[in-house]
């Protein structure tokens, strides 16, 4: 079993690197966070506050976070059926995250990619999405510290989105090819 994580902060190029990876291999898939809240629903899937309660209870939730007035979890059950199924592409913005995941799953290998832009590219992404939160995702930004111990760092700024995808794949492979032979 093995997955990929994308760190990085709001407008790094998360979704878009993550369609260039699927483009290339259709293995590589969204892993969607459960989200209650307001404001985009693209990419999640939507629950309200008492099911993720339920699932705190439970033991399920392997990380959780809020921002943007919005909870988000990665839950257990279903990181556990995407690693089976395929190649899970999680996107994350905290550094104890990354950890948390990473230990999620006993016997998943998993390549953290951080991608990371200048601030002033990530405004004029962030200003084009026109989502109208631009002054809490620059918050957001400033907040998303650097992950020095990522598999790979790639600037988004300097990289096209294939190019990316493809330095990820070959990654993942390599460390494929590696365990094979272990």
């Amino acid at each position: 079993m093995r997955g990929v994580i994308l760190y990085g902060p709001p407008a790094a190029g998360k979704d878009t690197v993550t369609s260039a990876l699927y483009e290339l291999d259709t293995r590589f898939t969204l892993y969607q966070r459960l989200k209650a809240g307001p404001g985009r629903t693209t990419g999640y899937r939507m629950t309200d506050t008492a099911t993720l309660d339920r699932m705190r209870q439970r033991g399920e939730v392997v990380w959780e976070n809020q921002r943007y007035e919005a909870r988000y979890v990665v839950d257990r059950p279903s990181l556990v059926q995407q690693l089976s199924d395929g190649v899970p592409v999680v996107h994350l913005g905290q550094r104890a995250a990354v950890a948390a995941i990473a230990r999620a799953v006993p016997g998943a290998r998993w390549v953290v990619a951080y991608l990371w832009c200048p601030r002033k590219s990530a405004e004029q992404r962030i200003i084009n999405r026109g989502t109208g939160d631009t002054t809490a995702r620059l918050q957001a930004w400033d907040a998303t510290e650097d992950l020095p111990e990522a598999d790979l760092t790639l600037n988004t700024a300097e990289l096209s989105p294939a190019v990316a995808a493809q330095r990820i794949h070959r990654r993942v492979l390599a460390d494929d090819r590696r365990a094979s032979h272990v």
